[in-house]
Order: structure tokens, then sequence, then C-alpha cells
């Protein structure tokens, strides 16, 4: 089903293929150092194509040995020039499955890895400008091997099968059966089913892995202090799991069921402040005692959105709606009045305390698109830090306070609205370039609150994905 096959790159020993058309199996030898950094050097069997379409095989290395990072998998590729934007699904010789992709030529490789190891088969599948994983532990269904990455491809471009050895003295084999590849265009029947993904990420290598995935809709990660286990929101209830994958547990809120994204630990961990909602787009805030017991309320005024506790747990900062209006508003953790510290038209949101207490960080829509902005603990000193051509909502100070990471909308798509094109951005908090840490498909619940790792190194987010039917 192949066109032809070639080494790509710099390769000390000629890969090649062959064919056997009894089993229908193709044997993939390839050299090369490496499928990584900013060019390529390994074997490609491939074919033009088009549209959107999926490439699946069953792959398995023959022989034992070799470097454990070696490389067979099923790649989508703009040309064949070794620093070629690409995407691939790969399995690795110690069993790690991901996915790779170079967004631009010459552009560094980014991962996201899989939450499972050694699969029967593995898929990779373009739809749009997104491509996405799949796996099949064993004989049964693909299952979603978790996150998705934005990357345009201009037609026609290249689909095949590719092996590296990872050592360019050296040659690896690798078997791909059941080899499929599938038109996946599909006449719109008006309806989709929503996958979520709660992924981390690396802030120095922006490499990413997919902790959990889910066949609905959940939202609200964030990362309490003991560093070792990831919460989320998921239809009215709170859940935790291991940071590094596994099964959701039930977090005890007591009679609170109707939770919404925004949600978090005091800086003691003792209590846990919840917004719950009371009818649609309506949320009151309470406190929770963190082992268990009765909910306490704390702001009785609707609509009301919990996003910070101060570094010293005696005040908490939210989103609340009055008279029509979203402002920041401040209140004594155990109890009292409400203080407003923002009186501006339109939104603002998204307040959070800088580490050291000395600022509040909140996106506004005051000067026509929403923009980053900070401003004293008592609402004085209002000043707008980002300056571009996005939507900019939810800033997030990492715990060193060197770093705040945000999510990003197209400049003309209003407020946070879910299933959208979106970037999670980082800025230094001493100033400086913004860089872009990923591209998911998202929007609300993505980002919603604080979910950094408590050594500053790693974010957690949820990406969203919508299945035709």
């Amino acid at each position: 089903m192949f066109e032809a096959n070639s080494d790509i790159g710099d390769v000390l020993k000629k890969g090649w293929v062959t064919f056997d058309s009894v089993n229908m199996k193709y044997t993939v030898a390839g050299g090369g150092e490496n499928m990584w950094f900013v060019k390529d050097a390994f074997h490609y069997v491939w074919k033009k194509a088009s549209r959107d379409l999926s490439i699946s095989s069953e792959i398995n290395f023959l022989g034992t040995g070799g470097n454990a990072h070696r490389k067979a998998g099923l790649i989508i590729r703009q040309n064949l020039d070794p620093d070629s934007p690409y995407a691939d699904a790969v399995l690795h010789g110690d069993g790690l499955t991901s996915m790779q992709y170079r967004e631009v030529k010459g552009g560094p490789t980014r991962e996201i890895q899989a939450n499972i190891r050694r699969p029967r088969s593995i898929k990779i599948q373009k739809e749009g400008n997104y491509v996405f994983m799949s796996v099949a532990p064993d004989k049964g269904k693909f299952r979603s091997a978790g996150g998705s990455f934005r990357i345009r491809f201009e037609e026609p471009f290249f689909i095949g099968l590719g092996v590296c050895s990872h050592d360019n003295t050296a040659l690896e084999k690798a078997v791909f059966s059941n080899v499929e590849i599938t038109s996946d265009s599909k006449a719109d029947s008006g309806g989709s089913l929503l996958e979520s993904t709660l992924e981390t990420i690396s802030i120095e290598s922006k490499d990413r892995k997919a902790v959990y995935t889910a066949a609905n809709f959940i939202e609200g990660a964030f990362w309490p202090g003991d560093g070792e286990h990831i919460f989320f929101s998921n239809n009215g209830h709170l859940y935790t799991l291991p940071k590094a994958g596994g099964n959701p547990e039930l977090y005890d809120t007591g009679a609170l069921t109707h939770l919404g994204s925004s949600n978090g630990f005091s800086p003691d961990r003792r209590q846990l402040a919840v917004s719950n909602y009371v009818g649609e787009h309506q949320s009151i805030i309470y406190l929770v005692p963190a082992k268990g017991g009765e909910p306490r309320l704390l702001t009785p005024n609707a609509s009301s959105w919990w996003h910070s506790w101060s570094p010293d747990g005696t005040t908490i900062l939210f989103a609340g709606t009055r008279n029509n209006n979203v402002d920041i508003y401040s209140i004594p953790a155990q109890g009292g009045d409400e203080t407003r510290l923002t009186t501006q038209p339109g939104i603002d949101d998204g307040p959070e305390f800088s580490p050291d207490g000395t600022y509040i960080y909140f996106n506004s829509e005051r000067s026509g698109s929403s923009q980053i902005w900070r401003m004293k603990p008592d609402g004085s000193s209002q000043e707008q830090i980002t300056f571009d051509g996005y939507s900019n909502w939810f800033p997030h100070v990492s715990p060193d306070g060197k770093w705040i990471a945000f999510l990003s909308y197209e400049k003309d798509v209003k407020g946070h609205p879910a299933n959208q094109d979106v970037m999670l951005r980082l800025l230094p908090t001493a100033g400086g370039d913004i860089e872009v840490l990923a591209k998911p498909f998202g929007g609300q619940g993505t980002f919603d609150v604080n979910s950094w790792a408590p050594d500053s190194k790693n974010l957690a987010f949820i990406s969203f994905r919508l299945i035709h039917k």
C-alpha cells in the first residue's frame, strides 16, 4: 500500500523494507542517531496522502537488546527533509509509547507520553489541524491514548512506517502487521462525543504526559501541596488520583455535590474552598474541612467563584457577579463582609495572590480584550502586564514566583467558552518574552485554577476532543 521507501537524514547504515504478501507484514530495518530535536535520521516507508485519515498497525521489534530509545512507529510528514514538520505515534524499545511532533520546519520536537506502555496496536489519526493517538492493549478496540496537538499539514503530505535505531552504528528491525490506512472523512450527523484528558507538562522541555482520560467532561485540575496527587471535578464531584495516573477516587465534600471547576486547598491544607452550583451558572463558596465534616458557607451571594487563598490563609479571593457586572472581591476566610477590589465595567476575573502576597494577578476586559493585569491586595495600583493579539485568561503564578502561566484564546473569542483552539502560555514575572507551552483544544475547564506542581517544574491541565458520531 506504499509508494516507496528511503532513508531520511544522515544514516550510516542503509535501511530497507520487505513485504510478506502471505501474512501481510512489513519488516522495516532502520538506522539513524535519533528522531528528535531539530532533525531526524531513520528509515521511512511512505506514500503521499491528503485529507483526514488514520494509519494503524501492530508493531513488534525483532531481537532483544539495542538502545532503549529505539523507535518504530506510524509517521505523518510534510516532506522527506530531515527537519520536516511531522507527527508520529511510536513505540520505544523500553515500552514507552508516545506522540512526537515538530510543528514547524527546523523547530524542536515535542512529545505527549501515552498512559499505557507496550500496546498491541497503535493508531495515529489526522483530523483537521489536530493529531490524535489511539492504542489497543490487546485484540480489542482502539481507545484514546490521551492528549492531542495542533499542527497544520499542507496537501499532499506523507504517511507511512518508520524505524530509528537511536544508534547510528546499528540497524534495528521491526515488524508491522495488520497495517491499515483509513479515510476518516465523515458526514456530520449533528452530534459528537466529548473526551477529556488530564495532562501534565514540563516547563523546561515542554513535553507532556497523558495522566488520565475520561469519556465525559472533567475540569478544574489542581495540584495540592503534597505534590503526589492531582484533583479534578467531574459531574459535580471532586476526585483525586496519583500524579503518575491510575484510578480516580472520590473526595468527600459532604452534602456539596454540585461543584464547579474552581476549588482549592488552603496553604496549610486544613480547609478546602469549593464553588458549588445553586442554579444555572450560579455558584456560592463553601469551606469544607480537609478531613471531612460539615461545610461552612462563606459567600451567600450568587454568583461567587473561588480563585485563591492568601499565602497566610486568612483571605480568599473570588470573582463575583453583582448587578450584572463581574468583579474581583476579597473576604476573610473566617467569614465577614466581602470587599470589592475592581470597579471597571465588564469582566474582571481569575484573581490570584502572588506567593509572597505582594500582588493579585487577574484578567480584565477593560482595555477592549481580556488581558492579564495585577494590583496590590487592597485593589490599588492596577496595571496591565500583557498587550497582545489574544484574549488572555486565568493567570496562575508558580510557587517560586518566577512564572505566570495563563490561557489564551483568539482575540475575537468572548468570555472563556469551551471547545476552542487555545494555548497555554508562560510569562516571566520579571518581564520578558511570552512562550507557548501547548496548543490544546479546550477552554472552559482547561486551566481555571492554579495547577502548578509544588516544585514549579510542571503544570496540570485538561484538554478535550469532540468525536463526531
